[in-house]
């Protein structure tokens, strides 16, 4: 089958029947790819794919690392680490979007998980992060914020956990990663 004729095959097929789509990330400690789930977070992964085509990530930053030694105001612990988009550009950054529950989309906060940043619902912008371990209190229901609406999970880490744990053992001041650790390209695998 021809290359085009499998890409007209995908965008018809209904919402729900969508392949997902694998995006690599390269970055200066090695390369991270995700399998963004399309049929299961629409939205989100929506989100995501237009600032990973638009360029957005290259140049972004790690900039968080969450470990349980470092997070003393908090009741419930977890471990991930946070990424956003090229600094230079977030007045470019597009709207908040909808948070798409866990219980809607099924999809659990488990190792290996990407999931976007928020503050409050519907406050999703750029920023995802990864999680290393299960991390259920991030999930809708969950104690993470006290809002209980947990968070948009909207793929997986297929390759690269690796590099996971080399950018959660960088240097950092408290969560802040000291220096950054830059994502030199950001896109899909065709």
């Amino acid at each position: 089958m021809a290359r085009s004729t499998v890409l007209l095959v995908l965008l018809a097929l209904p919402l729900g029947c969508q392949a997902p789509v694998q995006v690599v990330l390269e970055t200066e400690l090695g390369f991270l790819e995700v399998s963004v789930d399309v049929a299961r977070a629409p939205v989100t992964a929506r989100n995501f794919l237009r600032y990973v085509d638009g360029g957005f990530y290259n140049g972004g930053l790690f900039h968080r690392t969450v470990k349980p030694d470092n997070q003393p105001d908090n009741a419930v612990r977890i471990e991930v680490i946070q990424a956003g988009i090229d600094p230079a550009r977030r007045s470019e950054a597009f709207p908040e979007i909808p948070l798409e529950r866990t219980s809607r989309t099924g999809l659990a906060h488990k190792d290996g998980v990407i999931s976007m940043a928020r503050s409050t619902p519907d406050s999703a912008r750029s920023d995802f992060f990864i999680c290393i371990g299960d991390q259920p209190s991030l999930d809708f229901g969950g104690r993470r914020n006290p809002d209980g609406q947990g968070f948009a999970a909207f793929g997986r880490l297929v390759r690269g956990m690796d590099v996971v744990r080399k950018i959660q053992a960088a240097p950092a001041e408290g969560q802040k990663l000291a220096p950054p650790v830059r994502i030199l390209r950001a896109a899909r695998r065709l």
